[in-house]
């Protein structure tokens, strides 16, 4: 097989795979999912924990080293833990990370890490009751802050995500710096995406990375850029002056980060997008259930690499918001 990277026709090459396992969850952010009428894939139609691994085997074999299992919340999928052990066992994968909004981390912490598991990710707008009920429209912080509490003890390496929409989390910015300080876990501030459901995304609801900086600045203390950072990496990174934690911004919409990306991701219904914006798919399962040989899967994604625009276009009139909500395509 072509031992050649994983490189598209603008030299960015990519050996970042993000996995989605399934389309469902056990919250409902109102800029994700409706609270119902959600037309969910049939189970058949979701790839097997082999399938997945064999895709990422061979994606592996193309020079992908990271790998992401994302939803959906992907902890409502039954042993995942067993999944988390197919991927730890193939060659050339060096980290496995997982995305996940903290509700079932609690119970799921130890065997996750036991299997291979590397770092997670904890999606969490605010530390408010309340405002965290507003939000998912789920009365499940307590479980969130026990998930994150078990993983931490555990030594499981730990950002958190949190979604900046203008006019409803300003008050939570700085208690969630303050929260990751006190831990030592770096808050990621990501800029509020067209990716909804219900097309309620507008840019006047984007809290940009500047404006987010500037309330941090203000109300815990300045902030310098981290130099020398990967800028392969989504988020860019701040440290407090006063030497205690940093702060990281994926701002997609005020500042895409495009030109730099590195990632594909997988559907949990078994097709392959080189953009979260991507307007088209590749289908992957279809080969994954016939007999395409490995050979024929590793094509298909050299194509589609190959295929991957310069950037989603989002400041532009030309840009499209993709068929599919964030949680059908993976976060």
């Amino acid at each position: 097989m072509d031992q050649a990277p994983l490189i598209d026709t603008f030299g960015r090459i990519h050996d970042n795979l993000r996995i989605s396992v399934t389309d469902r969850c056990n919250i409902r952010c109102f800029y994700c999912m409706p609270e119902e009428g959600i037309q969910f894939q049939p189970r058949a139609e979701i790839l097997s924990f082999e399938e997945i691994a064999r895709f990422a085997r061979v994606a592996a074999s193309l020079g992908v080293t990271k790998l992401r299992i994302t939803g959906g919340e992907p902890l409502v999928r039954k042993n995942l833990p067993h999944l988390v052990e197919l991927l730890a066992d193939i060659p050339g994968i060096r980290d496995i990370a997982l995305t996940t909004n903290g509700v079932l981390l609690k119970e799921l912490a130890r065997p996750l890490r036991d299997a291979g598991l590397g770092r997670v990710n904890v999606h969490l707008d605010t530390l408010d009751r309340e405002r965290f009920l507003q939000i998912t429209r789920r009365d499940d912080l307590g479980r969130v802050l026990e998930g994150i509490d078990a993983a931490l003890a555990l030594g499981i390496p730990m950002k958190l995500n949190a979604v900046a929409v203008k006019g409803l989390v300003e008050e939570d910015l700085a208690p969630l710096a303050e929260f990751g300080r006190e831990r030592g876990i770096e808050v990621r501030y990501i800029e509020f995406m067209p990716l909804d459901a219900r097309g309620i995304w507008d840019r006047s609801g984007v809290l940009t990375a500047d404006e987010i900086l500037a309330i941090l600045g203000e109300k815990i203390g300045p902030l310098d850029e981290i130099p020398e950072r990967d800028l392969r990496a989504p988020a860019t990174e701040y440290a407090f002056r006063d030497g205690i934690g940093r702060v990281g911004f994926i701002a997609s919409i005020s500042k895409p980060f495009c030109g730099n990306c590195n990632r594909i991701r997988l559907t949990a219904d078994g097709h392959l997008r080189y953009c979260l914006f991507a307007i088209d798919e590749t289908d992957v399962k279809s080969l994954l259930r016939g007999d395409a040989p490995d050979s024929e899967i590793a094509d298909t994604i050299r194509r589609t690499v190959m295929a991957k625009w310069a950037g989603h276009s989002i400041n532009s009139s030309q840009f499209v918001a993709p068929p599919r909500p964030m949680y059908a395509i993976g976060g």
